[in-house]
């Protein structure tokens, strides 16, 4: 294990979220790395199947109508500015 030479400060409730990770035998060291170690090394297809068809369709639907809505806006704008 590897000698600290740093420290950093942390919330109270960032230091009970790693108490609650952290396993028998682990350093606060050990138990970031294993998580920043999880959230890197993320496969591309988690997640995917994981909305139903009708979820996916509602958000599907629902980007297009604010991106409609999101350019009419903009246009607005340029043509206040002209």
């Amino acid at each position: 294990m590897a000698t600290a030479n740093e420290q950093i400060r942390v919330s109270d409730r960032v230091k009970r979220a790693l108490d609650r990770r952290r396993r028998e035998g682990e350093s606060y060291n050990d138990v970031l790395e294993r998580v920043l170690e999880e959230r890197t090394e993320g496969n591309f297809y988690d997640g995917f199947g994981i909305l139903s068809d009708e979820t996916a369709d509602w958000i599907r639907e629902n980007r297009e109508e604010a991106k409609t809505k999101r350019k009419q806006r903009m246009g607005q704008v340029t043509n206040e500015d002209t």
